[in-house]
């Protein structure tokens, strides 16, 4: 029999799978990031512009589609942050639309502002989107400033009949002031660049960037592995927040570390994730003639953000903790649709297993050629 609870951890699931295939989706936002390192010259530029080309709406789509979700089946968290923290979302998302205008524009006859200006907005998104994007995680373990009043939806005499409120001015800019936001946020940035670098390996048959991405591979590895180890050092011993069956919310030491430990299978999948964005790295460093680690290392990653978004929601776990009120903390419990609305949504997601069968057959229809200068000639080339 689906139960309610069953319902809230499976759409806590879905929405978990969506943030980690788009954090492998952020391979377009790295390799623009790195365009100038990593393309060298104009021919170069451009060769990595068409391969992220490709690929740019599978990232925007998937980012669409989990704030979508998130609102659909967690719409508190969607009101809460997406409409407290307006400032955070506005930038990461004008970001991603200069994105799509720098694609259309940056060599179309007419261009006034230049070439220069569109590729200048290709890697502000490939810096910022990933840091931001990073930090918004962040904020699922670190918690953020806001206040839920659901009273005022029923109290006749309330002027303000909002659910949720931001504590202070800033709208979602004060979490960069936590370094392990900051941290988190940065690591995800290199981790960004690792798989764009990857990809455009695999993507782009050419030999002048092939030569560049090693070094480039290497120096964006090691202030990931860095950044990464030090954010789940202080995961591990960082209080956490749990409710109980009431849904009283209280502060528990080593909440993370607990979660780790008590859902075992989730740690599994994590540091089997881990090993193959290792192997992807080390392989392709290794070997002149390996260009095929963009795939076990997106594999990989998505076998870690998928297990590590878990741990912040399951096991009694509060997934986006308020640091002005405990109480306003969100919980699956608290913060989910209606037991009606996550049961239609259930027999509709049944259909996603064909829509992801039509994005791999159009994702092997794009690349089962490899990019070449020759394809940045014709008429259609970005």
């Amino acid at each position: 029999m689906i139960t309610y609870s069953f319902l809230q951890h499976y759409w806590c699931f879905i929405v978990s799978l969506l943030g980690a295939i788009l954090v492998f989706l952020l391979f377009v936002q790295g390799a623009n990031s790195c365009i100038r390192s990593l393309g060298g010259t104009e021919v170069g530029k451009r060769l990595v512009l068409n391969s992220t080309g490709r690929k740019w709406e599978f990232t925007f789509t998937t980012l669409v589609t989990f704030g979508g979700a998130f609102f659909a089946s967690f719409p508190l968290f969607y009101s809460t942050s997406f409409g407290g923290a307006y400032w955070l979302w506005m930038i990461i998302l004008f970001t991603f639309v200069l994105q799509a205008v720098s694609y259309e524009f940056q060599h179309k006859l007419g261009n006034f502002l230049g070439p220069k200006t569109f590729e200048w907005f290709l890697i502000l998104n490939g810096l910022l989107g990933p840091l931001l994007l990073g930090g918004a995680v962040a904020t699922f373990f670190e918690g953020s400033n806001f206040i839920v009043e659901k009273n005022n939806l029923i109290d006749a005499g309330s002027f303000t009949p909002i659910i949720s409120r931001w504590a202070n001015a800033s709208h979602g800019l004060d979490a960069l002031l936590n370094p392990w936001v900051l941290i988190f946020g940065l690591a995800v940035m290199f981790l960004a660049r690792i798989l764009g670098i990857l990809y455009v390996m695999n993507n782009v048959d050419d030999k002048d960037i092939r030569s560049r991405a090693y070094e480039r591979l290497i120096g964006n590895t090691i202030p990931f592995l860095i950044l990464f180890v030090a954010f789940l050092i202080h995961l591990l011993f960082k209080d956490g927040y749990a409710y109980d069956e009431a849904g009283i919310i209280s502060i528990v030491p080593y909440k993370y570390s607990d979660n780790f430990i008590e859902l075992w299978p989730l740690t599994l999948i994590f540091l089997i994730g881990v090993l193959l964005v290792l192997f992807a790295i080390g392989k392709t460093v290794s070997s002149q003639h390996y260009f095929g680690g963009i795939w076990p290392a997106g594999i990989g990653v998505i076998m870690v953000v998928l297990p590590l978004l878990l741990m912040s929601a399951w096991n009694n776990t509060a997934y986006y903790p308020s640091t002005a009120d405990l109480q306003s903390s969100l919980t699956l419990v608290n913060s989910c649709s209606s037991e009606f609305t996550l049961r239609t949504m259930f027999y509709v997601s049944l259909l996603v297993p064909f829509v992801l069968a039509y994005i791999v057959y159009a994702w092997w229809s794009i690349d089962k050629k490899k990019l070449n200068r020759q394809d940045i000639t014709n008429d259609h080339a970005y």
